[in-house]
């Protein structure tokens, strides 16, 4: 029999707080990270994203370590991790791993040429810099699949454990708003110019954001705030950036997992979704959820408080949904107004009370891949 698997530890930086407690906070204040930027040096023209002031970073990282050869994105994953490892009280030994999770990485050292900054964009780099921060003792380990590499994260430290090659797995995911993710987006034609409006009938592309999250997967139950209990991901192989139109990499990836789960669709309590704003991404997700007889479960997107934080995305969004099961509110879908997909999904239009004992949560990105996690509330 399998080991059963707990998320113990949360944490996430964002524009909204360097907490889960202050982001849900913010989040039921109806406050949002997308603010109107004017940053040249990012791209020529005005744009709306969510981004964290430098200042609040380089103060929150200076009460924790005095080191200077950090990048800023370092920065926000080590304040991410530091308090879960200090909590969490288990041991960086042989038999815990290290998990980063990101979709770019440092791509921001290639603005400046040399050696040095060609090398310190390695994500492998990267997640050694963060490793050594700590002191873990394993060898650390990339995830990297396009924006569901958060949530994929979970997955993949899940079936480590439980094929026993670790009792315990830190995940840290993170991505920060660059020249280069903005240029990108920007030449799909996929940037909204106003702040997104996932599901809605008047949305018109994504408002990208940064952020960093950790969790503490484990195979002890002591503190744990949330089981995993399905999990699956499946590449619908579409387009180098188009999903399905018939949704058949996500339908397969909920099928699968709600199968591993042994539970039916309609147990669900809520969902999580990816919501990307996009024509294309949240027709796919309608029309998967509707395959699935999901139409009616609460759904909500939380890109209209965050913006996309691509890798960092599936994770900060678990971080954000295990808050909302343990207290039993779901959150509003920021930015949704008329329904604007071809099947009548159950958008959370405004913050309310319910038993949230089960709840999904979805991702996809470029290349085709879905990811999809089922967790189910601890009882204590």
């Amino acid at each position: 029999m399998l080991k059963e698997i707990y998320i113990t530890e949360t944490n996430c930086i964002t524009p909204l707080g360097f907490d889960a407690a202050s982001n849900v906070e913010a989040i039921l204040r109806g406050d949002s990270g997308i603010q109107l930027h004017n940053d040249i040096s990012l791209m020529s023209n005005s744009f709306y994203a969510s981004i964290i002031h430098d200042e609040k970073i380089n103060g929150a990282f200076a009460e924790i370590s005095s080191g200077t050869k950090y990048s800023r994105l370092e920065k926000m994953m080590i304040l991410a991790l530091q308090p879960i490892i200090k909590n969490s009280g288990a041991a960086l030994n042989s038999k815990t791993a290290f998990i980063l999770s990101t979709t770019k990485g440092n791509v921001t050292a290639l603005q400046n040429d040399s050696e040095e900054n060609f090398n310190n964009a390695h994500l492998d780099v990267l997640a050694k810099n963060i490793s050594d921060f700590f002191g873990f003792q394993t060898q650390p380990i990339v995830v990297s699949n396009a924006c569901v590499s958060g949530i994929l994260a979970v997955s993949v430290a899940k079936r480590m454990i439980q094929s026993e090659l670790y009792d315990h797995v830190f995940v840290v995911a993170g991505d920060e708003v660059s020249e280069f993710v903005l240029s990108g987006f920007n030449a799909f034609q996929a940037m909204s110019e106003l702040p997104c409006k996932p599901y809605s009938k008047n949305r018109t592309g994504v408002s990208l954001g940064e952020a960093a999250a950790a969790v503490l997967v484990s195979a002890e139950a002591k503190n744990a705030k949330i089981k995993v209990i399905g999990d699956s991901s499946i590449n619908d192989a579409n387009h180098i950036s188009g999903p399905s139109r018939t949704g058949e990499g996500l339908f397969r990836s909920i099928q699968n997992a709600l199968k591993e789960a042994q539970m039916d669709a309609d147990k669900l309590d809520y969902i999580s979704a990816h919501g990307t704003a996009t024509p294309f991404n949240d027709e796919m997700e309608a029309i998967a959820f509707s395959r699935l007889g999901l139409q009616n479960v609460p759904v909500n997107s939380l890109k209209g408080f965050y913006g996309h934080t691509l890798g960092a995305s599936g994770l900060l969004e678990t971080v954000i949904a295990i808050e909302s099961a343990n207290r039993n509110m779901l959150f509003e879908s920021k930015g949704f107004d008329e329904i604007g997909v071809s099947e009548n999904i159950n958008v959370i239009e405004k913050n309310e009370e319910k038993n949230v004992d089960f709840f999904l949560k979805t991702a996809s990105g470029f290349g085709g891949c879905n990811t999809a996690v089922v967790f189910e509330k601890v009882k204590h």
